[in-house]
């Protein structure tokens, strides 16, 4: 009797011995197919690629943007900022003007947002209007009283004329979403 260790042997056996029989340009074809699929499948593991950037690089049907965070893990921040109880943000200017910058220039600009609440402030997300902007915003709660930091980062590339960018910051506040933005004059490369 045959023990199921060296059946499967076997069967790898036979399997490969069939392999080995192929002809040599079906056997090109399907290791060529075979490699280039692991390669792409380690390619977007490895390098930390959404299904939805490779596949959706201009964001069409993605109006948010949201860069910073995977869809997991927003979803997962929005309900955490729903269950907190509701607190006061303020940012005491909510836009920001560049000025003339060159095309393909990156620029940023950091907003006070401060806690004037009497609970922890926790920002879930900040929406963008352009892929162009890459916000960075704490992931941790602003204690009242205190402050923290949103950035917005503007990739001019591709961006010549007159740019007018918001972004939308998601909180526990009542008075959230709270809508900043900057303006900028590209100047064609």
């Amino acid at each position: 009797m045959i023990s199921p260790k060296s059946r499967l042997i076997l069967h790898t056996l036979n399997d490969f011995v069939y392999f080995c029989a192929m002809n040599a340009t079906v056997k090109t074809i399907l290791l060529t197919v075979l490699t280039l699929s692991v390669f792409a499948i380690a390619l977007v593991e490895l390098s930390g690629i959404s299904n939805t950037a490779l596949f959706n690089k201009f964001g069409i049907g993605d109006p948010s943007h949201q860069h910073e965070l995977p869809p997991n893990d927003a979803a997962a921040r929005d309900e955490k900022m729903k269950s907190m109880p509701k607190t006061t943000i303020e940012v005491k200017e909510t836009k920001f003007d560049f000025g003339k910058m060159k095309e393909g220039d990156r620029v940023s600009h950091a907003w006070i947002v401060k806690n004037v609440g009497q609970n922890p402030l926790f920002i879930s997300n900040i929406q963008v209007s352009c892929g162009c902007t890459a916000p960075t915003f704490p992931k941790e709660p602003i204690l009242p009283g205190q402050e923290g930091e949103v950035i917005l980062e503007f990739n001019s590339a591709g961006k010549p004329g007159n740019v007018q960018k918001n972004a939308l910051i998601m909180a526990n506040a009542d008075n959230a979403p709270l809508s900043i933005g900057f303006t900028a004059q590209v100047e064609k490369k």
